[in-house]
């Protein structure tokens, strides 16, 4: 009676990129063939991953797919067969807890161009070694790999991956894909020479018919104001390489996982290819987006659609923090709905974020709104007022300091530039057959190096003095309009609606502060401070009730700052 043969899986795995010691899949199979012909085992089912990585189990579909078949006993397999450690895995840890998994179901591992078979003595112990062997080697792949990359990016060459958009690679080279680059034209064009941000760009090019032509790396065919944000900061558009913008960092806590995070400092040099717009353009378009790059105070959202118009603005009397709107359903005696009572309430007076406030007060929203709406009013109607707010307008801002650093910088810029231009015509005209060539190229090189570094330093400090030149003339815009506003304001706000009204008081008013009681006169109202100088005093305004006077004070962002 013929003896059984003994059952087996084999695995094999090769990237996409390269193949392990010259063995192809095919020649892995045929190695793992022989070898259990001459073992007379049976191979019942084999299985492969092409095109998948070994730094991790994960994402290998037929790999997880023996191991089920594994658990369950569906073929009876004593052995899997690999053809060396490292296609069965790389990362010590997932190999180990893998194999372990594999014993509990008498599975044992066998590799056969490494001679190591898991079920001896020696075997496991070989295992735990070449597994970590195979760590370290993954690791040092990855910086060679790495080290290549940013060499290409020194010399201006693009380093992999797919071609940006606007862009196609003939033989590894970035060339101008003329039907992809009128729209990436047209994105700087509107963003640099139009107040439109990301968003107005995205409507724009879709209302003038301008779609993304569909690739094998996105099948969208809009331009959403995300891509367009990342077209607007990508440097490759104006001629330039950049490396190292996104770094590749492990998850704390995690064994495998990794995202990508926006670095400060990366390398950036000239390009080989040829721009599609001008520097000039993109430093403009960098300055925008440096510019614009602001945080909006967030606002407590209720679950009605009421538009709480302080909501935020008005500060808890006691500890000072926001209080924001609310609602409450009050009740007749016999319990059915008698109306919705708005207010403001401390948004500590539930625990919030570790802190704790006693203030229960609730201040009647309407109240306090039309507080608020008749001192301003008021003020605005002052004889002098509309004088000071036209004086306030026509007062220049002063860019002289700026526009001066702006100045050095473009000067050192030029200088730099000059500098760079000189060094590489340097190395371009050393002799190779000068016996001190090596050292010489060595030091010019770093000096090269170091002069692009410096270029780098530059510009960014460029781009962030001319982003502020243009918030300081932005800021004076935006106060000529708030002034404007002012002046105007009591036949706008009769105008309004809610949500404008909240706009307008998001605009002008920095904080609006509340006494801790409700006073004789029935008002909440204490104090208003707006977000520009108003006056340069305080001034006394009347509520309705004549008989009671409130002091309003009116103060400006520096005058705060000096009390």
């Amino acid at each position: 009676m013929a003896k059984e043969k003994i059952k087996v899986y084999t695995y094999t795995r090769v990237s996409t990129t390269m193949q392990i010691d010259g063995y192809s899949l095919d020649a892995q199979k045929n190695r793992m063939k022989a070898y259990a012909d001459y073992n007379d085992y049976e191979i019942v089912h084999e299985y492969e991953d092409a095109g998948k990585s070994g730094k991790s189990i994960e994402g290998r579909l037929k790999f997880s797919q023996m191991m089920e078949d594994i658990k369950s006993g569906k073929d009876h397999v004593s052995f899997v067969l690999v053809f060396k450690l490292s296609r069965f895995g790389r990362n010590a840890a997932d190999v180990l807890s893998t194999l372990q998994v594999m014993q509990d179901f008498g599975v044992n591992l066998i590799c056969v161009e490494d001679g190591i078979d898991s079920s001896k003595d020696a075997g496991k112990l070989m295992i735990s070694v070449l597994s970590a062997v195979a760590e370290i080697e993954r690791e040092n792949i990855r910086v060679q790999t790495m080290e290549g990359r940013i060499q290409k990016a020194r010399e201006g060459r693009w380093n992999g991956g797919f071609a940006p958009y606007g862009y196609q690679l003939v033989n590894g080279k970035l060339e101008i894909n003329e039907e992809e680059a009128p729209a990436i034209r047209v994105i700087f064009d509107q963003y640099v020479n139009t107040d439109m941000g990301a968003n107005g760009i995205a409507k724009y090019l879709e209302n003038h018919g301008i779609h993304k032509i569909p690739r094998q790396n996105g099948k969208n065919p809009l331009f959403d104001s995300h891509l367009i944000r990342l077209i607007l900061k990508n440097p490759v558009y104006c001629g330039k390489i950049a490396y190292g913008r996104r770094k590749t960092e492990k998850v704390h806590g995690t064994r495998n996982d990794y995202r990508l995070v926006e670095q400060d400092n990366y390398l950036l040099v000239e390009g080989l290819h040829e721009p599609i717009v001008s520097e000039n353009v993109w430093q403009s378009a960098q300055v925008k987006l440096l510019s614009q790059a602001k945080k909006y105070e967030h606002v407590n959202k209720v679950k009605d659609e009421r538009t709480h118009l302080l909501s935020g603005i008005v500060k808890c009397p006691v500890c000072g923090a926001g209080m924001y709107g609310n609602k409450s359903i009050k009740h007749k005696k016999d319990g059915t709905k008698y109306k919705d009572f708005y207010y403001y309430g401390c948004k500590h007076r539930k625990m919030l974020y570790g802190h704790k406030c006693d203030y229960k007060k609730q201040i009647h929203e309407e109240l306090l709104d039309d507080a608020v709406a008749e001192v301003i009013t008021k003020l605005v109607s002052n004889p002098k007022f509309a004088t000071m707010m036209q004086d306030k307008i026509n007062t220049k801002v002063d860019t002289t300091a700026i526009d001066q650093e702006i100045a050095s910088y473009e000067k050192q810029l030029r200088q730099s530039y000059s500098t760079k231009s000189r060094l590489m015509e340097e190395i371009d005209s050393l002799d190779p057959d000068d016996r001190h060539y090596i050292r010489i190229k060595a030091d010019l090189d770093d000096r090269l190096y170091r002069m692009y570094d410096k270029i780098e330093e530059l510009e960014s400090k460029l781009v962030e003095a001319r982003a502020k030149k243009q918030t300081i003339e932005a800021e004076k815009l935006t106060g000529d309009n708030i002034y404007k506003v002012l002046i105007y304001f009591d036949k706008l706000y009769a105008v309004m609606n809610e949500v404008e009204k909240r706009q307008i008081m998001e605009a002008l008013i920095a904080e609006v502060q509340v006494y801790e009681e409700r006073q004789a006169n029935g008002q909440w109202l204490k104090s208003i401070k707006f977000k520009l100088p108003i006056i340069e005093e305080d001034m006394n305004i009347s509520l309705d009730n004549d008989e009671h006077i409130e002091t309003v004070v009116l103060l400006d962002n520096q005058k705060s700052e000096r009390t």
